[in-house]
């Protein structure tokens, strides 16, 4: 019990260091970024959150809403290309305050989720009813809208802003 309450820290330490250390701010790296795939709930008949050549994604709670499960299911899946693109503005402001790449801070905090938790990302969906719509471009994700078969706390993922920036949502803070 004490371990995993230990990797609960170290995850959250991680996760928050990452995601919490966050601005708008882009560089080119940010948007030479090869685009992100659609998540696993996107169907042929539900317009997606993921731009597709010069589209843009939707400016609006559900485009908020399906790429931050679109960041979950990655970090089940540990895509961490794709991780790192949807987290990437708050990831950068991270690496500049002296955390590492965002792709080898995001391998370390991989490795603190616990199987079980990684499968329950994999299919990971969003309450809209919890998500709070800030302002058009700005959304917050708290950690109690997660559907998950685990449970998850502030500890072990936490809340997350997502910021439209670029014709897409990514994490900002």
């Amino acid at each position: 019990m004490r371990a995993r309450a230990i990797v609960s820290v170290a995850v959250s330490a991680c996760v928050v260091l990452v995601a919490c250390a966050c601005g708008p701010e882009r560089t080119k790296e940010d948007t030479d970024a090869k685009p992100s795939q659609p998540s696993a709930s996107t169907t042929a008949d539900e317009p997606s959150a993921t731009p597709t050549g010069d589209q843009p994604a939707p400016r609006t709670k559900e485009g908020a809403i399906e790429r931050y499960e679109q960041y979950l299911h990655a970090l089940g899946h540990e895509d961490i290309d794709t991780v790192c693109d949807v987290a990437g503005p708050a990831a950068k402001k991270a690496q500049d305050q002296g955390l590492g790449p965002c792709t080898s801070t995001y391998a370390t905090v991989l490795q603190m989720i616990s199987p079980a938790q990684k499968k329950a990302l994999q299919t990971a969906t969003v309450d809209p009813k919890r998500v709070v719509v800030r302002t058009p471009a700005k959304v917050e994700m708290p950690v109690d809208a997660v559907r998950a078969s685990a449970t998850f706390s502030k500890s072990d993922l936490g809340s997350y802003t997502l910021e439209y920036l670029k014709n897409d949502w990514y994490i900002t803070d």
